[in-house]
C-alpha cells in the first residue's frame, strides 16, 4: 500500500513543481523517492516517514543556496530603475495643489509631482527620488556652495 502513497506523492509534487515559477517542492519528490526506495526494501513505515523528512531536508539545505546564486542578479530593470537618481529639467510648472507639471526623463515627457509639495517652476533642474504609477516624484537640487542667493 506505501508503495502506491509514495508514488502518488511523487506525482502531486512533481506537479505542482511543474506549476510554479520557482522551485517549491522538488525536494519533496526527492524525499518521497527514497521513501519509496525504503519501503521496497520492506523497510517500516516509521523508517520510510524519517527518510522522506531526512532526504527532503538535505535537498533543501543543499540546493537551495545553489539556486539563490544562479537567479541572483538576473533582474532587469525599469524604468524606475533606469528613472530614479536622475537630475532632469522641469519643463511644465510642478504644481501638486493644482495637479500640474511634467519633466523630461529618459527621451519622454513625464507628469511630475514635488515630493516635498513646493511650486517648481518651469526651466529647474530637479532629482527624480520615486515612481508612482506614471508620475514622478521630484525634489529640488541643494543650492550649489557658494552660489549667490537672490535678494
Amino acid at each position: 500500500m506505501m508503495i502506491w502513497i509514495w508514488l502518488g506523492a511523487m506525482v502531486l509534487f512533481g506537479v505542482v513543481e511543474t506549476l510554479t515559477a520557482g522551485l517549491v517542492s522538488i525536494w519533496f519528490v526527492a524525499g518521497a523517492a527514497a521513501a519509496l526506495l525504503a519501503d521496497l526494501a520492506h523497510a517500516s513505515v516509521t523508517v520510510q516517514l524519517v527518510l522522506f523528512a531526512v532526504v527532503s531536508a538535505v535537498a533543501l539545505a543543499v540546493t537551495r543556496p545553489l539556486v539563490r546564486k544562479f537567479t541572483a542578479g538576473r533582474t532587469v530593470p525599469t524604468n524606475a530603475d533606469r528613472l530614479l537618481g536622475q537630475t532632469v529639467k522641469v519643463t511644465e510648472t510642478i504644481d501638486n495643489e493644482n495637479a500640474a507639471g511634467a519633466v523630461y526623463a529618459d527621451g519622454k515627457t513625464w507628469s511630475a509631482r514635488s515630493a516635498d509639495g513646493a511650486v517648481i517652476p518651469a526651466g529647474e533642474m530637479v532629482c527624480i527620488r520615486q515612481m508612482q504609477g506614471v508620475k514622478l516624484l521630484v525634489e529640488r537640487l541643494p543650492q550649489a556652495a557658494g552660489a549667490a542667493k537672490p535678494l
